[in-house]
């Protein structure tokens, strides 16, 4: 677990995915992507890591990523095979805010 902070690049240890957080809780989070452990930029991945069979939804250029309260988002800057997830629980895609109507 480790605290974020907006800014932060991450990349995933398993795939192509990088990510920058957005928007971060106050509280530790555990964030995976593709059922593994996201990296520091400067980390050098591990070699031989696959995706998991659990773990792979996907990750999509210029999309941002949220979890269920609301408080975690990130932005994916690299797109990939693997999922992301917060503390086990998969991030959902950030909807875009619909425009009032200009009748």
């Amino acid at each position: 677990m480790a605290q974020l902070k907006a800014g932060t690049r991450l990349k995933s240890a398993v795939c192509t995915t990088e990510v920058m957080v957005i928007a971060a809780p106050k509280d530790d989070v555990s964030i995976t992507c593709g059922g593994a452990p996201l990296l520091a930029m400067a980390d050098a991945k591990p070699e031989g890591g696959a995706v998991a069979a659990d773990a792979n939804g996907g990750t999509l250029l210029g999309k941002r990523y949220v979890n269920a309260s609301g408080d975690l988002e990130l932005l994916c800057t690299k797109a990939g095979q693997g999922a992301l997830a917060a503390n086990g629980a998969a991030l959902g895609l950030k909807e875009a805010k619909p425009l009032p109507s200009s009748d």
